[in-house]
């Protein structure tokens, strides 16, 4: 745990926490100090295993199974977290999936589980926390803020990206979610923001670094000539959610290596 921990006596949800982006984002915001739920969908050991490292680094976890897309699975997960935790300070809104096909043989069970999951899960998400923190109210002694939602988009919020348009559909889409949820609830004192990841070394990815002729190819699509690690997220994430971060809201805030640089211009196109 961090010496001087800037999120201490909080508690954070983290959808779809069991690996990826997710589980980095869980184990740095618990060791910044928040009481941690690890949200996931399917394989609970791996659930299991964030929550282990996370109380090895000396922080505090708990599992709990929901469906993001499901919402009466996403209430229920909300008054668990409440039993073990009190209350909410942080949400991370991070599930998403993919189900990638060209345009034209894309199915409508395709487009509905990428929508209903990395839209609609962040909207009942985001609704359940709003209704905590607005019941709630602030609490100084914490936070600046009363709330604060991070939601994870992409660089397809504003990159196009064919062969993913129900992808990049949904992450347009939160774009829009976050910015207006971050209009309407400001002065209420929660601040609502999105990080939108490039290529991150995830499990959801693989076959676009896993080679060294693909990571090449990926590396032509990022200025700064890495690919990012999900402990890149994670560090971003415990910032937003800290008082450092109080007058950022209705922001993405790309970690992208500057893929937003459409680096094919770099040299006149």
């Amino acid at each position: 745990m961090n010496p001087n921990p800037k999120l201490k006596g909080q508690s954070a949800l983290v959808t779809g926490a069991n690996s990826g982006i997710g589980k980095a984002v869980a184990i740095s915001l618990a060791n910044d100090g928040a009481n941690v739920v690890v949200n996931y969908v399917a394989h609970p050991e791996d659930a299991q295993a964030v929550v282990d490292t996370i109380k090895a680094n000396g922080g505090n976890a708990i599992a709990l199974q929901a469906d993001v897309s499901n919402e009466t699975q996403v209430k229920a997960m909300f008054q668990e977290m409440y039993k073990a935790f009190g209350t909410i300070d942080i949400l991370v809104n991070n599930a998403g999936l993919q189900q990638d096909s060209p345009f034209e043989k894309m199915t409508l069970a395709q487009w509905q589980l990428v929508i209903n999951v990395n839209l609609t899960g962040q909207f009942l998400c985001a609704r359940e926390a709003v209704i905590e923190f607005l019941r709630r109210g602030p609490v100084p002694e914490r936070s600046r803020a009363t709330g604060k939602i991070i939601c994870m988009s992409s660089v397809h919020e504003v990159i196009p990206w064919g062969g993913h348009v129900n992808y990049a559909t949904s992450k347009g889409g939160i774009m829009m979610l976050m910015k207006s949820m971050a209009q309407e609830l400001a002065p209420k004192k929660i601040r609502v923001n999105s990080i939108g990841p490039g290529a991150i070394q995830t499990p959801i990815n693989t076959s676009a670094w896993s080679t060294p002729e693909a990571l090449n190819s990926l590396l032509t699509l990022i200025p700064y000539n890495r690919i990012g690690e999900p402990e890149d997220i994670g560090n971003l994430a415990a910032w937003l959610a800290s008082d450092e971060s109080d007058y950022i809201t209705g922001t993405t805030v790309f970690c992208d290596g500057g893929m937003t640089l459409y680096p094919g211009f770099s040299t006149n196109g």
